[in-house]
């Protein structure tokens, strides 16, 4: 074993429970909000971290498999820091705090051979920087999935496909529609019409701040979908200033019913289904 991994695996052994306590100490004073890790975690973090010594692992190649069970370990801690809002910079001094009761403990191990000494804390110094670099980067990388995942939740609750009759459904749409909302709608949409075997689809467009070029694509290719699966289509919503902003797009909805309003698509709808509606006389 290498002289610096027989002197750290050395302390953790004969002073562990105190390296443990002072560690989190030493975290706790940071007063940095919520705590990255748990006792139990950080005591499952410290197990990893003396396998690797002990399986002689060198510091400078973090990567290897030595280190492989304190990566799974550093990993699980930064996707649970991330997942319950704990910052990237707490979950870094979480790690980083471990220096101080290693570099404490070694000093007094290894105080009289200075030359092992300054081995030793380089050892450790590099070896907890590049844990740290690694939650880091795990972290990152969980937050990403969770805002990526978030957001598709978001996509999905703001595009709700309503079955309002037996064969009838519709799709309000606020906001800007984008090529990954447009297929999120058309998906949905199409899943529906088949759960369903409905035949007609409202699409109403109301909320939709402006329509260019690119929207119209969207629209058209939903459009065109709905029909290759035997149903049809109305969008609704087409208020003036869209109106003529298609037209001076040059964009052509040709074949494609549109109306005014969503009550003008539910009267049309009604029609194409043999409904009447009457008022009743008070």
């Amino acid at each position: 074993m290498r002289t610096e991994n027989a002197a750290v695996d050395g302390v953790l052994v004969s002073s562990r429970d105190e390296i443990l306590e002072e560690w989190l100490a030493e975290v706790s004073s940071a007063g940095s909000g919520e705590s990255a890790a748990s006792r139990g975690e950080a005591d499952k973090f410290l197990a990893a971290f003396q396998e690797g010594i002990r399986r002689d692992g060198d510091a400078s190649t973090f990567e290897s498999s030595c280190w492989a069970k304190l990566r799974e370990v550093l990993a699980d801690l930064s996707e649970s820091s991330a997942a319950r809002g704990v910052s990237a910079g707490s979950t870094s001094h979480f790690v980083q705090s471990l220096k101080k009761p290693l570099f404490s403990r070694l000093q007094k191990h290894l105080g009289a051979e200075p030359d092992k000494l300054v081995t030793a804390l380089w050892a450790v110094s590099t070896l907890v920087d590049k844990m740290a670099q690694l939650t880091v980067n795990t972290y990152q990388r969980s937050r990403e999935n969770i805002i990526a995942r978030q957001q598709a939740e978001l996509l999905e609750l703001s595009t709700p496909v309503v079955k309002l009759w037996e064969g009838v459904l519709a799709v309000p749409m606020i906001g800007t529609l984008d090529s990954n909302r447009t297929q999120l709608v058309m998906e949905s949409l199409l899943q529906r019409i088949v759960e369903t075997g409905s035949e007609l689809a409202i699409i109403d467009i109301t909320g939709v701040p402006t329509v260019d070029t690119l929207v119209a694509q969207h629209l058209l290719k939903t459009v065109t979908a709905i029909r290759l699966m035997g149903a049809d289509c109305i969008i609704s919503g087409i208020r003036p200033q869209i109106a003529q902003t298609i037209v001076h797009l040059g964009i052509d909805l040709q074949g494609v019913q549109t109306k005014a309003t969503l009550a003008d698509a539910l009267a049309l709808a009604m029609k194409k289904g043999g409904f009447q509606v009457t008022r009743s006389k008070a």
